[in-house]
C-alpha cells in the first residue's frame, strides 16, 4: 500500500534561493512531483538578490524524506542550509518535566516545603499511611512501566529505547486527564524481576500502567501484580485496545443494525491485545467467536494445543470460542462472517476475503503501521471499516481511553480495575457518539473530543465506588 505523506516525517529545510525568478514555484514542484507535500513556506529574510525561505515539508518515510532534500539540493540557484526533523526537535531534552505546584520565594517557604515542616507530615503519613493518598502527589500519581521488549511495532528495542514512547504516554496522562505519570524503563526483561521492582516501587503510585511487554510475560506479570498491589494495575496494550474496540464494534453494529450476541467474529492474532479483547467481547455477549493465529483457526484438536498447559492463554482460547467447529486457516473462518478484528500482521487478507463475509460486514484491520488489508479495499465490500491509523476514519487509538480509565480509578481510590470498569467505560465511550453524529465514518470519537475523557472517567468511577473496589468514603482535608 503507498503510504501518504505523515506529519510524523515532517521536515523544516531552510533554503537561499535568487530573490527574482521562478525558484519558489520550483521548490514546491520538485517537492510535489516526488510525492512529498508541502505545508509550510515562510520567508524568513529578505534581500536584493536573495531570499531565506524555510520549507515545512510532509514526507512518507526516512528516506523519502532523504530523496526530496537531494532533489532539492540539485535545483540551479538553490543554496540547501539547515534540515530540521521536527519530530526529533520536539522529542530534544525530552517531552515532560517537573514543576513545583508551590513557590519557594523565601525562608518560610522552604521550611514548609521542606525541612523542618516536613517532617511533620511524614509523622501523619507514618502513623496514618493511607494519609499518603491526600499529602502526596501519590493520589494523582501513575507509573508507566515497561521493560521494552514490545515496542509498538518496532519489537524489542529495550529500555532505552522505549523511553520516548513512554514519555509521550505520560504527556497524553497529563494532556487528556491531568495525572502526574512518570516513566520507569526496566533494564530486565525477567518475569520475578519486574514484579520485584513494580511491588517495591508501588508505594509512590496510585496506579500502575504496564507498556510494551511482550506476550505471556505480560499476561503472568499483570495477573502476579494485581494479586500483591492494593492499587490498579492495567496493561493498556491488553485493557487499553479491548475496550476501544468494544466501544467502537458497538457503534458499528449500530449501523449496520446486527446484534453483538448473534454476529460471527473472526479474529486474527493470539497476542496480548488479541486475547484481551477477545476476553472482553466474550463478557459483553458475544457467543460466535473464531480466532486464527499463525498456525491457522485456534480449536481444541489442533496438535500444538491438545497437550497444551490447561492454564496457558492459546488453550484459554481454544477452549472458550468456535463452538462451532471451524478449523484450517484465517481464510477458511472468515467466510460468511459478520465482523473481522485484525490484531496480528499486514496483509493477510484480499478483497475477495472481504467480498466473502456477510453483507453488511465489519472490519477492523488494527496492525499498524500497515493493516491486514488496506482499508480503501476493504471499503468496496465492507459496510465499516476501522483502523489504527491516524489518516484514514475510524482510528482505534488508545488515548481515547487509558487517560479517563485512570482518572476514574485515581478519582475512586480503586484499589484494582475490573471488567465491570472496563465494560462501563467502553459503553460510555461509545456513547460520546450520539445518534445524530453516527455514521459508517464516524463510530469513534475523536481523540481531541473534550467529553471523552470525562465521560470514561465519570463511568470508572461509578463502576468502582459500585463494585465495593473503592473506599466506601474518601478522605477528608488534611489536618492542620
Amino acid at each position: 500500500m503507498a503510504t501518504a505523506p505523515s506529519v510524523s516525517y515532517s521536515m523544516t529545510v531552510r533554503l537561499e534561493v535568487p530573490a527574482s525568478g521562478t525558484a519558489v514555484s520550483q521548490l514546491t514542484t520538485v517537492v510535489e512531483s516526488s510525492g512529498g507535500s508541502v505545508t509550510g513556506l515562510d520567508v524568513t529574510a529578505s534581500g536584493h538578490e536573495k531570499l531565506r525561505i524555510d520549507v515545512t515539508i510532509a514526507a512518507s518515510s526516512t528516506a523519502h524524506a532523504d530523496e526530496i532534500v537531494q532533489k532539492l539540493r540539485g535545483i540551479e540557484g538553490v543554496a540547501l542550509g539547515k534540515v530540521s526533523d521536527r519530530t526529533f526537535l520536539m522529542h530534544l531534552g525530552g517531552k515532560i518535566e517537573m514543576s513545583s505546584k508551590h513557590p519557594i520565594r523565601n525562608r518560610d517557604d522552604l521550611s514548609m516545603i521542606y525541612t523542618p515542616g516536613v517532617a511533620r507530615v511524614c509523622t501523619q503519613i507514618a502513623g496514618n499511611p493511607e494519609d499518603a493518598r491526600r499529602l502526596t502527589i501519590k493520589r494523582n500519581s501513575v507509573a508507566v512501566v515497561t521493560d521494552g521488549s514490545a515496542v509498538l511495532g518496532l519489537g524489542n528495542i529495550g529500555p532505552h529505547a522505549a523511553l520516548p514512547v513512554m514519555e509521550g504516554k505520560a504527556a497524553l496522562f497529563k494532556r487528556f486527564a491531568g495525572i502526574d505519570a512518570w516513566p520507569l524503563c526496566l533494564d530486565t526483561q525477567d518475569t520475578d524481576a519486574i514484579v520485584e521492582i513494580v511491588k517495591a516501587i508501588a508505594p509512590g503510585f496510585a496506579g500502575i500502567n504496564l507498556e510494551d511487554i511482550s506476550a505471556p510475560r505480560c499476561f503472568e506479570i499483570e495477573a502476579r501484580l494485581r494479586e500483591a498491589l492494593d492499587i490498579p494495575v492495567f496493561h493498556d496494550d491488553q485493557h487499553g485496545t479491548a475496550i476501544v474496540v468494544l466501544a467502537a464494534l458497538h457503534n458499528a453494529l449500530r449501523v449496520v443494525g446486527k446484534d453483538l450476541a448473534q454476529v460471527r467474529v473472526v479474529m486474527s492474532g493470539a497476542g496480548a491485545a488479541g486475547t484481551a479483547i477477545l476476553k472482553l467481547l466474550i463478557e459483553a455477549g458475544v457467543r460466535h467467536a473464531v480466532v486464527a493465529d499463525i498456525h491457522g483457526v485456534v480449536h481444541a484438536g489442533r496438535p500444538d494445543l491438545v497437550d497444551a498447559d490447561p492454564d496457558s492463554p492459546l488453550r484459554w482460547i481454544a477452549d472458550n470460542t468456535n463452538p462451532d467447529g471451524v478449523t484450517g486457516t484465517l481464510r477458511d473462518a472468515i467466510a460468511g462472517a459478520d465482523v473481522f478484528i485484525g490484531v496480528s500482521a499486514p496483509d493477510v487478507l484480499d478483497a475477495s476475503d472481504v467480498a466473502a463475509m456477510a453483507d453488511d460486514a465489519i472490519v477492523f484491520a488494527l496492525a499498524n503501521p500497515d493493516p491486514e488489508i488496506d482499508p480503501a479495499i476493504a471499503r468496496q465490500t465492507a459496510a465499516v471499516v476501522a483502523t489504527g491509523r491516524s489518516d484514514f476514519p475510524n482510528q482505534i487509538n488508545n488515548v481515547l481511553v487509558f487517560p479517563g480509565v485512570f482518572r476514574g480509578l485515581l478519582d475512586a481510590q480503586s484499589r484494582t480495575v475490573s471488567i465491570g470498569m472496563m465494560l462501563a467505560a467502553a459503553r460510555a465511550l461509545a456513547d460520546v457518539v450520539g445518534e445524530d453524529e453516527l455514521n459508517a465514518n464516524y463510530i469513534v470519537p475523536s481523540v481531541f473530543n473534550d467529553r471523552v475523557s470525562g465521560a470514561v472517567a465519570g463511568a470508572v468511577r461509578e463502576a468502582a465506588q459500585g463494585s465495593g473496589a473503592a473506599p466506601a468514603s474518601l478522605p477528608g482535608p488534611a489536618e492542620g
